[in-house]
Formats: structure tokens, sequence, C-alpha cells
């Protein structure tokens, strides 16, 4: 008796034709054909492009330029872009002029020129040849503080002391332009030579100055003080604070 088994006869099956490949052959034909397509997108991505050859610039040597600063003349090597900032720090040598933002909105850096306050990161070295040029270091006479830097001793006008340098440049000519007549724009009539110094015009013409510790109330009461005389105790009564140095109370104070 002939045996069955499971499995059906190869007869009942259909055939298999060459037009009929197996749905893994297919994947990898597919798989394939986009390996090969992408090829030269990748190709190109990862191509780095050929920059120009950087054009040669004639550089400006630098040339003697001479300074008056706190009396003192400074010949000093400058290239024509050199900041009157960076001409007082790094080639003069006075320390005492800050360097904050280096875009003329904090004030750190007022110098007096000719009695005039300007920020000395916004002007170049070689226009103030022949000017008088008056730093924190120059404000004392005879090792003596001005009466503007005792009056910020007595008031606590500093914190930190970084902004101080330019906070007492900026201070010395406001008084000097307020004796000159010169209106601001809280002054009730600019035709006319303000009537009083108030503290709404010391808080004007100081706001070009920048305190991030905060001490305004106290700057404007040390600018008062001199204004108003009781500042003013005379040079031969002020002196460096006690067990200080002269040159840190300059800088600092």
């Amino acid at each position: 008796m002939p045996t069955h088994t499971d499995r059906p006869d190869s007869s009942d099956a259909p055939a298999a034709t060459p037009n009929q490949p197996s749905r893994r052959r297919f994947l990898q034909t597919a798989a394939a054909a986009a390996t090969v397509g992408a090829a030269p997108h990748l190709h190109a991505q990862t191509q780095t492009p050929v920059a120009p050859p950087a054009p040669v610039r004639q550089t400006v040597p630098p040339r003697p330029v001479t300074l008056t600063v706190n009396g003192r003349p400074y010949t000093l090597q400058l290239e024509p872009r050199v900041t009157l900032l960076d001409a007082l720090r790094e080639y003069a040598g006075l320390m005492g002029t800050k360097k904050g933002c280096d875009r003329g909105q904090c004030g750190a850096c007022t110098v007096l020129a000719d009695g005039r306050r300007i920020n000395a990161c916004l002007t170049l070295a070689v226009m103030h040849e022949g000017e008088q040029i008056t730093t924190v270091e120059g404000l004392a006479s005879n090792g003596v503080l001005s009466p503007m830097q005792r009056a910020f001793i007595e008031h606590d006008a500093f914190q930190c002391g970084y902004c101080t340098p330019g906070q007492l440049c900026s201070a010395t000519a406001l008084l000097n332009e307020f004796r000159n007549g010169t209106a601001s724009t809280v002054t009730a009539d600019v035709r006319d030579r303000p009537a009083q110094l108030s503290d709404a015009e010391i808080r004007e013409r100081m706001s070009g100055n920048i305190c991030r510790c905060g001490a305004y109330a106290n700057i404007v009461a040390a600018v008062r003080a001199v204004h108003d005389g009781s500042g003013q105790t005379g040079n031969a009564a002020v002196g460096p604070l006690q067990g200080q140095p002269q040159d840190s109370a300059q800088r600092n104070a």
C-alpha cells in the first residue's frame, strides 16, 4: 500500500519563473540603486570649496606721535589706527584710564582734552597732538588729591572703583562746563545760562558714565559738595587715604 506524506506533490506547486524575483532580491536591488544614486550628491557635499587667496594689505608703519599727558610729553611709536585709550594704557603705561565697553557707551575711558571730556576709546591718538590730555593720574596736584577726588572718598561715591577714573574726569569737566554756561537737555531754557546746578542737571550731565555698582546717589552728592563749596577744602588740607599709596588713591579713588 502506498504511503502518503504531508509534503504536497511537487507537480502541484506553481513553477517559478525567471520573471518573478524573490522579495529579498528585490529589496537588495532597490537599496543598491539608491546608494549609487546618492553617491554623487554626498561627494559634492563633502567637497571643501577653495577659498580665494586673501588680499595682501600694505601695513602702515608706526610713526612718532607726541602726546602731552598730565603736563608731560610722551613720544610714542604708534600706527595711525591706535586709539587714544590704547596709547595711554599700552604705550604710555598710564593704566588709570579704564577700558570698559570699548564702544563709547560706559564712560570708563573718559579723559580731558584741553579741558573737554572725551571718550578715549572713540578717538585716535594722532588726532590729539598738541592738546593737553588729562587723565585721572593728573587730577591731583603735587601729590595732593583734587577736591573732586576727596569728595568721592568722603561721600563713598564708588564701590569696585573700576568706573571711578572716568567718573572723576567727567565730574571735573562738568563743573567747568556749568561755570562756562553750557546748557544741558534738562536746562529750562537752553538759550540762557542754567540758573543752578540741580540734582537733575548733575544726573543728566553725568549720564554718559555708567556705574554697575549703582553708586549714582553718592556720585551726585560728591559733585554737589564740590560745587557748593563743602567739598572745596583746599588742596593743602586734602591728601590720600592714610596708609594708601598715592598712585592707588589717584587711580581707584
